[in-house]
């Protein structure tokens, strides 16, 4: 699973080793280059949970836009809220300018959710010139990138401060993608409204981290792909995957193909 780091040391240490199979689409907990090295197909469950991820980051934006969470704890601390023109007043989805960064399937099914909500839809690449857009001009900053040396910690104290004061983060991708302590002081201090989390770093949380205490933050535990049909569906391909390679064949979905440009080792 995510959470059962895959690294060189352990790699190593299974000579018998033929296979990995990964039941997500990311696969940052797997040392895929020590992989590859040995000629160890690394594989992951792509498409069937894009649409599952994809609808929770539009519920996410919603929680933060709306303020969900404050007023959830409110109610259920037994302190309704009195109705008057500005209590728990939050932020529209719908006509929203929503930046996505990262344009995989996840980010695409998303921006597809949100043509329903009438939204503008700018996506960031690789360039810094369209990631400092999406900062500048979003109401709503969606993360769907996969986590990299090159995005761990891409969203930080400078990048929270180019966004506009009235927008929400939200972060279905990978937790160490944005700065927490950054993002901590962002949503205390007001550089942002809010924030909404699928994924944190650490993960867990501790629940005496200081995220944990700012109240315009919503966070839930890793719930992307958490419906019924979607983990079932995860399960076939991660088993599709493991019985392929044990039986010398390609693996149907491989993160390493390259594994497979010569021989495939013989391991008994």
């Amino acid at each position: 699973m995510l959470t059962d780091p895959i690294g060189a040391d352990l790699i190593r240490s299974a000579p018998d080793l033929r296979a990995l199979s990964n039941y997500a689409v990311g696969v940052d907990n797997i040392d895929v280059g020590a992989a590859t090295a040995r000629g160890i197909p690394v594989g992951h469950t792509p498409g069937v949970l894009t649409g599952s991820t994809a609808d929770l980051a539009v519920a996410l934006m919603l929680a933060a836009g709306r303020r969900l969470t404050e007023g959830e704890r409110l109610v259920r601390a037994g302190e309704w809220p009195p109705w008057e023109p500005d209590v728990l007043v939050g932020r529209d989805l719908h006509g929203a300018t929503v930046g996505i960064i990262g344009a995989g399937r996840i980010g695409r099914a998303t921006a597809q959710r949100l043509e329903g909500f009438g939204c503008e839809v700018i996506f960031a690449g690789r360039d810094r010139a369209s990631l400092d857009r999406v900062l500048a001009e979003s109401d709503f900053v969606s993360l769907h990138c996969p986590l990299t040396d090159e995005t761990r910690g891409l969203i930080g104290e400078a990048e929270l401060r180019a966004m506009r004061e009235t927008a929400c983060l939200v972060n279905t991708a990978r937790g160490p993608i944005v700065d927490s302590s950054a993002l901590e002081r962002a949503l205390r201090e007001g550089w942002i409204a809010g924030a909404a989390l699928d994924v944190t770093d650490p993960e867990p949380l501790p629940g005496d981290h200081p995220l944990l205490a700012v109240p315009n933050l919503t966070v839930i535990p890793h719930l992307g792909s958490a419906t019924h049909r979607t983990r079932e569906a995860m399960a076939d391909l991660a088993v599709d995957n493991l019985l392929a390679a044990l039986a010398g064949e390609r693996m149907p979905h491989c993160v390493n193909p390259e594994v497979y440009d010569g021989p495939i080792p013989s391991r008994g």
